[in-house]
């Protein structure tokens, strides 16, 4: 869903700002669960 509204905004707007923060949100959400699972081969805690 939130997809759908970053490229709708984009589409619209034409800033790609909106669908490039919501691109960096999903990395960071993925990135957190992965280490709640263990499962993070990233094992630095930069954070970008």
């Amino acid at each position: 869903m939130f997809k759908q509204i970053a490229w709708d905004t984009f589409k619209k707007t034409g800033n790609i700002n909106t669908f490039m923060e919501f691109k960096q949100l999903t990395e960071l959400e993925k990135k957190i669960e992965e280490e709640k699972n263990g499962n993070n081969k990233d094992k630095g805690n930069n954070i970008s």
